[in-house]
């Protein structure tokens, strides 16, 4: 297969380019992290093919992108983690966030939908905090909803192109981003175990991943009740938990 992956320099990007590069397919692996690109070419020179830029930048998607021939699978998983004190509210922080998460995938989605064969797959690397709202992650869970609603909309847009639109939901997954957070992970993963489910679930077409589901199960759940439940709720986990939450 013809694959692409964004954000393949750490964390579960770069997984998922060894994963599928071991296999035996041909992957363009995209980041802004030139030496950890390179490294792939080094360990997978036949298949790795590295494309260095910023998904947040659209002439760069563009001059990178629009020579692509095409492709069988895109993983559009670029994103990055801030958190706002929402008592002094941050809007460039806000900004950088949402357009690394929010715009930087529609950028990539300009240049890399048309090249998309009849039969291919999409899928989009959201977020378990989509689920609820959690503090602090004021910037982040919002670019995630965000993200889940725009997948979820291109799978029906989409299915007249025979195109097949996953979206990736995962809770805590051991990576340089959730290293940052200062409390514990609850049925955290690891990203071999991110990338074994993430790649079953687009072999099987699922339009949702979600993992691990006795975890995201629980977010759904709570999900279902109403905001002054979940709000009581959330609550009580942060009293306990600490003051930062950063999933996926």
């Amino acid at each position: 297969m013809n694959i692409l992956i964004t954000g393949s320099t750490s964390g579960i990007g770069l997984q998922l380019a060894r994963d599928y590069l071991a296999r035996g397919n041909t992957v363009y692996c995209c980041g802004r992290n030139t030496a950890s690109l390179t490294s792939l070419i080094r360990d997978f020179p036949d298949f790795a093919q590295i494309l260095c830029f910023d998904t947040a930048d659209r002439i760069d998607c563009s001059e990178r992108l629009e020579k692509l021939p095409a492709l069988d699978l895109v993983i559009l998983n670029a994103g990055t983690c801030e958190y706002i004190n929402a008592a002094n509210f941050d809007s460039e922080l806000y900004e950088r966030v949402v357009k690394t998460n929010l715009i930087g995938t529609a950028n990539c989605l300009e240049f890399l939908i048309p090249k998309l064969k009849p039969g291919g797959s999409l899928a989009i690397m959201g977020s378990s905090s989509c689920y609820l709202p959690l503090p602090r992650a004021e910037a982040y869970g919002a670019s995630k909803a965000a993200i889940e609603y725009l997948t979820k909309t291109l799978s029906i847009s989409l299915k007249p192109s025979d195109i097949n639109v996953s979206h990736i939901a995962p809770g805590f997954v051991e990576t340089p981003l959730t290293a940052l957070n200062n409390f514990p992970m609850p049925m955290s993963v690891s990203v071999e175990f991110a990338s074994k489910k993430i790649r079953s679930g687009l072999s099987k077409k699922k339009s949702e991943i979600h993992f691990p589901i006795s975890f995201t199960w629980i977010l759904k759940a709570i999900r279902l009740c109403p905001f002054g439940v979940q709000k009581l709720l959330i609550e009580k986990l942060f009293r306990s938990s600490g003051p930062t939450l950063n999933l996926g």
